[in-house]
């Protein structure tokens, strides 16, 4: 019996010397975490800060990502915002007059008052987004989907919807004078009040 008790406590001084010198007791390794480094520092992409209230027309911003961020009031007429992350993104009064947002995900985004005249959002992702008073005149909707989103006093003037989701969205009172509509999904959506006057393709008799 002593002589197990000899030898367990020889084992018990190796290892402990062992551990004394061992890295990862040290803090020698870094320790893995799942979220993601916080940036440092403003973000700045192609040489423009995106921040709210940025003037960046122009700006190259495809495959951006832009998660989250508050970008109320931002100029962004005529970027290239192809396949940009806006997941969550506030850009209330945000300008992106002729912007490229083919495949973008908008999904969630604060838009309240944004313009988007004249910009393309083929394929764009705006399920869930909030809209009020939202500009989209002469845009191309066509493939976007814009489930359950809110967008009351919204501008579709001249906008061209092909094919697009528009489930339970809210169109109160907006206006879709001359507007292109064709081979939506429209089940549970709501026009109460909206203007369709030389719209083609509007569900008039809702």
């Amino acid at each position: 019996m002593s002589k197990l008790l000899t030898v367990l406590a020889a084992l018990f001084v190796t290892t402990g010397m062992a551990s004394a010198n061992d890295p990862i007791a040290q803090g020698g390794f870094p320790v893995i975490v799942d979220e993601p480094t916080p940036r440092e520092g403003p973000l700045v992409i192609a040489g423009c800060e995106i921040k709210p209230g940025a003037s960046c027309p122009g700006a190259d911003l495809r495959h951006a990502d832009l998660r989250g961020l508050k970008l109320n009031g931002i100029n962004l007429t005529g970027a290239n915002l192809m396949r940009a992350d806006l997941f969550g993104a506030e850009m209330k009064g945000a300008d992106l007059s002729g912007a490229d947002l083919r495949g973008a995900d908008l999904e969630m985004g604060q838009l309240q008052g944004a313009v988007f005249r004249d910009a393309n959002l083929t394929g764009a992702n705006l399920d869930y987004t909030r809209l009020s008073g939202a500009d989209f005149s002469g845009a191309d909707l066509t493939a976007a989907t814009l489930e359950a989103a809110m967008a009351p006093k919204s501008k579709f003037v001249g906008a061209t919807i092909i094919g697009a989701n528009l489930m339970e969205t809210k169109f109160y009172n907006a206006d879709f004078a001359n507007a292109r509509l064709e081979g939506n999904h429209i089940p549970y959506a709501i026009w109460e009040g909206v203007h369709m006057e030389n719209c083609t393709g509007c569900p008039v008799n809702w």
